[in-house]
């Protein structure tokens, strides 16, 4: 989701008494639409949330399939390029996008970092994969477009066991500590981080921005319940990276922002359907079972 170049903002956490930056309170001084009235990321409030029976599962095209591709240290998070061969479409979706890369955002050491929250709840980490329409060649291109950018959320959880799927991309964030170096990645497919295809069915889905500048309103946000293990030692590693003024990257995440009267749509339409089912099928029978018991 990065477009403008790493001197022009920065996080909350980079802020101190003896270092300014363009913090996240003041981000619409670098670009406009960061003042927007549909900016993301936003809190989950579940209550809120409307089932919609449209939101399929969504179809992962390529996910399975083994790439190689640059891990970068950009100056805000670690990002890994995605061949445009892996797609998505289904789930309500307008088109059928194809991804660009993905990044994340962490806490410290393993402490609340996502950018999204459910009911008011931090998890210690958030992936983005980030899409495009197919006709686009660029982010910047797509951007122009109100649906032109689909972002994939994956929120994580700390687990006491190693996600070993990790290993080939943490092992190597020693090696990109700096900003602006990378590395290759080889032998991995996006299947291997990301939740098991079959527990990606209930999802939360609304309409918002890139969480960094210059925050384009174009993204179609999906948002998955199933949340990816990792141990607190494999999320501790993340918080060794280095932002561009020598600082620890921890807590690159923005602070979430105003609904201002969108609405949150959730997967669960045909779950809640049946729930609705059930309990009037249990209310029937407790009422034969009351008027047989009083015959």
């Amino acid at each position: 989701m990065k477009i403008i170049s790493g001197a022009d903002w920065c996080y909350d956490s980079q802020v101190t008494c003896n270092h300014t930056c363009t913090g996240p309170d003041i981000w619409g001084t670098v670009s406009q639409q960061c003042s927007g009235r549909s900016q993301s990321p936003v809190n989950i409030i579940t209550r809120k949330i409307l089932p919609d029976e449209r939101l399929t599962p969504l179809h992962f095209i390529g996910y399975q399939e083994v790439f190689q591709g640059q891990l970068i240290n950009n100056g805000h998070s670690v990002q890994l390029e995605l061949p445009s061969s892996i797609k998505i479409k289904g789930g309500n979706l307008p088109s059928t996008y194809k991804a660009v890369q993905f990044h994340l955002h962490w806490g410290q050491d393993g402490g609340p970092g996502s950018e999204h929250t459910v009911d008011g709840e931090y998890f210690p980490m958030e992936m983005h994969i980030v899409h495009i329409k197919e006709e686009y060649d660029s982010i910047a291109e797509a951007v122009r477009d109100r649906t032109g950018v689909a972002v994939l959320g994956f929120f994580f959880q700390e687990s006491k066991s190693t996600n070993n799927k990790y290993d080939p991309l943490i092992n190597v964030l020693k090696d990109i500590a700096q900003p602006s170096t990378a590395v290759t990645l080889t032998g991995v497919s996006l299947d291997m981080f990301i939740a098991p295809q079959k527990n990606l069915t209930k999802y939360f889905r609304y309409d918002g921005s890139l969480t960094t500048p210059g925050c384009a309103e174009a993204v179609v946000w999906t948002l998955f319940e199933n949340t990816i293990p990792l141990s607190k030692m494999q999320l501790a590693a993340f918080s060794h990276l280095q932002f561009p003024d020598g600082k620890r990257m921890v807590r690159n995440y923005r602070p979430t922002q105003p609904m201002n009267g969108r609405q949150v749509y959730y997967s669960g339409g045909s779950v809640a359907v049946l729930s609705t089912g059930l309990f009037l099928m249990s209310v029937l029978l407790s009422i034969t079972l009351c008027l047989q018991a009083g015959g």
